[in-house]
């Protein structure tokens, strides 16, 4: 129970920052574009209401939590569970492409969040009476400087301050609620918004517009797809308990929110001025603690994606990039300096170009409603092919409710949703040229690579003839049934032969983790087959594996490509190989015994 209850305050911090800190900007944004009246007011707060339990609630916390490959949940998880449901390639090579889409939105929503979180927050100075006239362009600045304070603190780690997010954001999700039941309790009668005839009478009424007003509703439902990706890091149970806390909070607020409108019309930062009118005192605390709640949120995003670009490399969908492990004790705090930095630039652009969170806001949610589309589009399909027929039609109905909330967040590409597209276009490509530059790059080795009966021959020739340098040499093999040329070029033409020679064959699992190692049946004398089959998020330490199994290298070899290429996005690929890590880089192996043997090819 206590344990359950500290990974319930965990999961506040970690899984709920984004959703928890939209109720700064939802109202506000909504009601640029709309007059305030009663009937509009309940109308919208039916639509948030229903929303929260149509997408958060049925879609993940019901529909996507009963699916997982060992305890772990996320857009790449669907992907991996739909492809071992199938024997189809077309619908496996469907699923590897909507996986590589729903990747790159989840990138494009992770520049995003942190800029509309931070400059919603700071903009709640301009309310300050005692500080001077704060214009526009100095709410920006500030947030500019925030973010990179933020982004400029992630080399040393979060695992020092994270234990304060969780409590941070316990507090928050408190003055959130205590906040809208002061309001509701003088405006009663707002409770009535939960039937959800005022939802639907609202989008009668407006019509196309009201339609097109849906596209900022689902700004309350952003970062649901974060209760599904991190239950292996929480777990099901406690990340579901939270959203209970966090689910009634915001509801409560939003409500409040609703019931502030109606006494006060002319209301521009509705959140900020509810706890202003209420208590001038308590406003600048309250503020302070809206700017850590964004920040946490922000933090929870960058976090994300440094494990998502972590999780591409090890799928090898990604090139390699350096990565550094900023805590001892917990694999999953990772920093990744190209991805931090590129944020940055990204998340500082935006936030200059929009300007405000209410412009912000009107071009967000592209990349959001995208996730929730592809998460509804493969619970339909696994639970078809599971035949879960009570599952398959409630997801049918939340595919359907995720793809209407897409469509109308259609209009925000010319007012400004472009850059999101933009900036989720960015990794889609690089993936799309890797994976395709990767098997190009294979299918040119190919012919130079020696199958494995004739490799033993030629082998076992020069074993039992050539002199052997005393130790052990390792090599890296893809395919035991072809000896690729690094190794032939090593030992042939070389003539740096071993007493003993050991392939390690590594098989990457469809399952998130587990290391499983063990001798193979020995080829021929002089070379034996060590295989390490791994799942697709572990951190591999080979030498603690080699250790374990006795292996007392003295040097080890690994292939390197120079490619030569004619066509322009075959010389980019090229470029990128060519910055990019080698993998056994990868693999924390002792520097001062890798030898990159060369290959030149033209792809």
């Amino acid at each position: 129970m206590q344990k359950n209850l500290k990974n319930v305050i965990k999961a506040l911090g970690i899984v709920f920052g984004d959703i928890g800190t939209s109720p700064i900007y939802t109202i506000s944004t909504i009601f640029l574009f709309l007059s305030v009246s009663k009937e509009n007011v309940f109308g919208i707060l039916s639509l948030i209401f229903w929303t929260l339990i149509l997408l958060p609630t049925i879609q993940y916390s019901f529909l996507a939590m009963k699916l997982s490959l060992r305890g772990e949940g996320g857009i790449l998880i669907l992907s991996e569970i739909f492809k071992n449901l199938v024997k189809d390639k077309r619908w496996k090579l469907i699923a590897t492409y909507l996986g590589f889409v729903g990747i790159s939105f989840l990138m494009g929503d992770g520049v995003i969040t942190p800029a509309i979180s931070i400059l919603s927050a700071v903009e709640g100075l301009s309310l300050i009476t005692y500080i001077p006239s704060i214009t526009p362009s100095t709410i920006v600045y500030i947030s500019i400087i925030i973010a990179i304070m933020l982004f400029s603190f992630q080399p040393r780690g979060t695992e020092k301050v994270s234990i304060t997010f969780g409590p941070i954001m316990l507090l928050w999700f408190i003055s959130l609620s205590v906040l809208g039941l002061i309001y509701i309790l003088k405006v009663p009668e707002v409770i009535k918004a939960i039937n959800p005839w005022y939802g639907i009478k609202f989008l009668i009424d407006h019509g196309w517009k009201g339609y097109l007003i849906l596209g900022i509703v689902i700004l309350c439902a952003t970062g649901a797809e974060a209760m599904y990706a991190d239950i292996g890091h929480l777990g099901v149970k406690p990340i579901k308990d939270a959203w209970k806390i966090v689910f009634l909070a915001v509801t409560i607020n939003y409500f409040g929110q609703g019931a502030y409108l109606i006494l006060h019309p002319k209301t521009r930062y509705v959140l900020f001025e509810m706890c202003k009118n209420f208590s001038p005192p308590l406003y600048l605390p309250f503020l302070i603690l809206a700017l850590l709640a964004t920040i946490i949120a922000s933090q929870a995003v960058i976090s994300a994606m440094f494990s998502l670009v972590y999780q591409c490399i090890l799928s090898r969908y990604l090139p390699v990039l350096k990565v550094k492990y900023t805590s001892t004790e917990l694999s999953t705090q990772i920093y990744i300096g190209t991805v931090n930095w590129f944020l940055l630039l990204a998340v500082c652009y935006i936030m200059y170009f929009f300007k405000s969170s209410e412009r912000l806001a009107a071009a967000y949610g592209l990349a959001v409603t995208g996730v929730m589309v592809l998460t509804g589009f493969f619970l339909v399909l696994i639970f078809y092919f599971k035949n879960l027929w009570k599952f398959f039609f409630l997801s049918c109905l939340t595919a359907l409710i995720s793809f209407a909330y897409f469509v109308s967040t259609s209009h925000k590409i010319l007012e400004g949703g472009y850059i999101s597209l933009i900036i989720a276009s960015i990794p889609f490509l690089l993936i799309l040229l890797y994976v395709k530059g990767q098997e190009r790059l294979y299918k040119a080795l190919r012919p130079y690579f020696l199958p494995r009966e004739e490799f033993i021959n030629k082998f076992t020739k020069v074993y039992t003839s050539y002199p052997k340098i005393p130790g052990t040499a390792l090599f890296f093999i893809r395919d035991l049934d072809h000896i690729p040329p690094y190794v032939i070029e090593t030992i042939f033409f070389h003539g740096i032969l071993y007493e003993e020679n050991i392939f390690i064959s590594f098989i990457r699992k469809n399952e998130p983790f587990g290391i499983t190692t063990g001798f193979l049946e020995e080829i021929c004398p002089g070379i034996k087959v060590l295989e390490i089959a791994y799942g697709y998020m572990e951190r591999l330490n080979v030498e603690d594996i080699l250790r374990e199994n006795g292996i007392e290298e003295k040097v080890i070899f690994y292939g390197l490509e120079d490619i030569e290429a004619k066509n322009i996005i075959w010389k980019l690929y090229a470029f990128i190989k060519q910055i990019s890590s080698h993998y056994v880089k990868f693999l924390e192996l002792p520097s001062h015994k890798l030898h990159g043997v060369l290959t030149r090819i033209e792809i």
